[in-house]
């Protein structure tokens, strides 16, 4: 049955009405306080790696915009895509559960972008993050599972119109201007998963290209570019491009928006993978609870969403040897093995050198998967595992839920040591990591925007 909503207003005027007239409350703001100190701890974790070091080298301009963790300033655009690239190098950064996106590494990367191009308050970065936050959850829920089948990446495809609305109401643009910028972002979104065949870093980038698009879509706006305003419903539109093996339904998009904040649910990960290993990840930490060893396990079976196998499972032989430390964020296998023997899944398990190592890899030779008809998948991340020992025994551990999201949200002492864990990764000291704290807590407490603290 097709349950979108029946209108002859397009969806675009009334997201842009929101933009205009949002009024994020208290939670909200939590919310995006975590995602401002997260977002930019993970850019300076990932500064020295090779493909921040690619996305700075192809900076064209110099500016007034912070790069984080390099000493220099940036134009506006390429600002936006080193930071948005950084942030979500190491898949690490925030998720929704239902997406699932990445908002964070978008948005705030193309919000205080603006901020610092034209000196916008901590006030107007705050309402813009929740803004575009808001927009990039609600739209991956119009037809779930869609976009990822046609072989889109959602943070890619859904990025490029959250950033644009988050932009214009970041600058207090009015209405009709933030429709043009949602019809003109329609043509600015690109981003496809074949990432998954060698671990090459375009995932990585499109969330730098996201926010890079959507700050273009909006500024074009300003400057009075058309756009279509029935970008999203339109007969061309939007989901019939990025997601056409299903009817949107435009009600998880439209219902309660204003009113109800589904931004509240966003996910911190607790481990730097893809989203759907982590409850797996948990379940195998169970099992090397129990003193098991590796040498004990005969074989591991999990239970799995369908959605999640042409990623994360397939093909099983290659998810059993991924290529380098990239692909093996988007190997079951591999996540639970390093998970198992290392008990934890941070930046140090995703190495070149690590996914070689023959200890890892005889486990995750043993990990296998069948899927769960009845698994929750999109809606909500599980785990489990049956373990078959040697002697016989078998131990079965269940994950209900990903930790770090709404139903277990990581405490702020968690994220605050996950925020320093990170700049101390990237290489900075006590002093600096006290003085940006103390920057990115007067921006969430909407006094002034400044990063200079960010810089090397």
């Amino acid at each position: 049955m097709n349950h979108s909503v029946p209108t002859s207003t397009p969806v675009a005027v009334k997201l842009a009405a929101f933009a205009e007239e949002a009024a994020p409350p208290s939670a909200v703001a939590d919310v995006c306080r975590r995602l401002i100190f997260d977002i930019i701890g993970l850019s300076i974790a990932a500064r020295h790696t090779d493909y921040v070091q690619a996305a700075l080298a192809s900076a064209v301009d110099e500016g007034s915009c912070t790069p984080y963790g390099h000493d220099r300033g940036l134009g506006l655009y390429d600002a936006a895509l080193v930071n948005g690239t950084a942030a979500h190098g190491e898949d690490y950064d925030d998720t929704f559960e239902g997406g699932p996106i990445h908002a964070g590494a978008v948005i705030v990367s193309a919000v205080l972008a603006i901020a610092e191009k034209r000196g916008l308050d901590g006030k107007a970065v705050m309402r813009g993050i929740a803004v575009g936050s808001e927009l990039m959850c609600r739209m991956s829920l119009v037809a779930p599972q869609a976009t990822h089948k046609a072989g889109f990446h959602p943070t890619a495809i859904f990025g490029a119109p959250a950033a644009a609305a988050a932009v214009g109401a970041a600058l207090g643009l009015d209405a009709a201007t933030i429709g043009r910028a949602l019809g003109i972002s329609g043509s600015l979104a690109s981003g496809i998963i074949e990432y998954l065949a060698d671990g090459s870093s375009t995932k990585r980038l499109h969330a730098g290209a996201a926010a890079q698009a959507g700050l273009r879509a909006a500024l074009l706006a300003e400057g009075g570019f058309t756009g279509p305003i029935t970008v999203f419903d339109g007969s061309h539109g939007f989901y019939k491009a990025f997601a056409p093996s299903k009817t949107p339904d435009f009600v998880p998009l439209l219902d309660g928006l204003g009113k109800k904040w589904i931004l509240e649910t966003l996910a911190f990960k607790p481990y730097a993978c893809g989203t759907m290993t982590q409850p797996f990840i948990d379940c195998v930490r169970k099992l090397a609870a129990t003193g098991v060893l590796p040498a004990d396990i005969v074989s591991i079976t999990c239970k799995v969403g369908e959605g999640t196998v042409h990623r994360l499972w397939e093909p099983l032989a290659e998810k059993h040897r991924p290529p380098n430390g990239y692909a093996g964020k988007f190997s079951t296998p591999f996540c639970m093995a390093v998970g198992f023997l290392d008990g934890e899944a941070g930046l140090g398990q995703f190495t070149n050198e690590r996914v070689k190592d023959p200890e890892v890899r005889a486990l995750a030779a043993k990990i296998s998967y069948e899927i769960d008809p009845n698994d929750p998948y999109p809606k909500n991340f599980t785990g489990h595992l049956k373990a078959t020992l040697k002697d016989g025994t078998v131990h079965e551990f269940k994950q209900p839920y990903m930790r770090g999201g709404a139903h277990e949200p990581l405490p702020d002492a968690e994220l605050a040591a996950k925020f320093e864990a990170n700049l101390r990764f990237g290489g900075f000291d006590s002093g600096r990591i006290a003085a940006l704290r103390s920057s990115l807590n007067e921006i969430a407490e909407g006094r002034k925007v400044n990063l200079r603290a960010a810089r090397a």
